[in-house]
């Protein structure tokens, strides 16, 4: 059932989002070669808490930290460990907060000191094919009219979407329906309604779109070993168009 959010809601959620957007802002100025993972974990979390909110992923399922950090061929779920960063790296965030009962979330990837020209169009093709999606995310079009402009604009430019994770709904709860695929044929699923909110993730590999699960039971990898990216933020469908609550600058 999708679950239709009033105004009062979505600005509990407003200000949800704006602890994960700011999370990541600064955790994107202290990513650098040599800190690792637990420490960008370990800041995220006090941030978070600061801002008198707390982690939505830490106890989640089970999850053992506050953030996921997933580097390289990591698409989703790494798990912070003591793991350094190197130069040339890149790293996939994704952070969430609860405050007043209302989620946001959202995940960034984040080059490593330098890295080549190829992995940089990939970060920037997987964020762009976020707002491609965005356009589509206004009131009376169909779920998978954001699903299709999504994927086009990954495959227009030469990579493949992720299929076996998607987007979802989100609201009290970190992950309602629907669920929101970055692949499909246009014009399907559930017509737009103002009062949905979306966490829209296109997952964009350099390879193929196969992925599988670490024995950790958490990661997860590209199958062929390929620069995996992420982009996301949790998004407000309203009469006046889409509104992205996770992002604050």
């Amino acid at each position: 059932m999708i679950i239709i959010k009033t105004h009062e809601e979505i600005e509990y959620m407003r200000q949800a989002g704006k602890v994960v957007g700011d999370t990541l802002l600064k955790l994107e100025e202290i990513v650098r070669p040599g800190i690792t993972t637990a420490k960008i974990d370990e800041i995220a979390e006090e941030f978070i808490t600061k801002q008198g909110a707390k982690p939505s992923f830490k106890g989640y399922g089970g999850f053992p930290a506050s953030i996921c950090t997933s580097i390289n061929e990591e698409v989703v779920h790494g798990i912070p460990t003591n793991r350094v960063l190197n130069e040339g790296d890149i790293i996939s965030i994704d952070c969430g907060a609860i405050l007043n009962g209302y989620q946001g979330d959202a995940a960034r990837t984040i080059p490593v000191g330098k890295v080549s020209s190829e992995i940089m169009k990939l970060i920037e093709v997987t964020k762009e094919s976020f707002f491609k999606g965005v356009e589509k995310a206004v009131v009376g079009n169909r779920l998978t009219d954001i699903s299709y402009a999504v994927q086009q604009h990954i495959e227009t430019n030469k990579f493949s979407v992720v299929r076996d994770y998607v987007g979802h709904g989100i609201g009290r709860d970190l992950h309602e329906d629907p669920q929101v695929p970055n692949y499909g044929k246009p014009g399907k699923g559930p017509k737009l309604v103002s009062g949905m909110v979306l966490a829209i993730e296109p997952m964009v590999n350099i390879g193929g779109f196969k992925v599988i699960t670490k024995p950790n039971g958490w990661t997860v990898v590209t199958v062929d070993g390929s620069l995996s990216a992420h982009y996301e933020n949790t998004v407000a469908i309203l009469n006046e168009g889409p509104e992205i609550l996770t992002l604050t600058k």
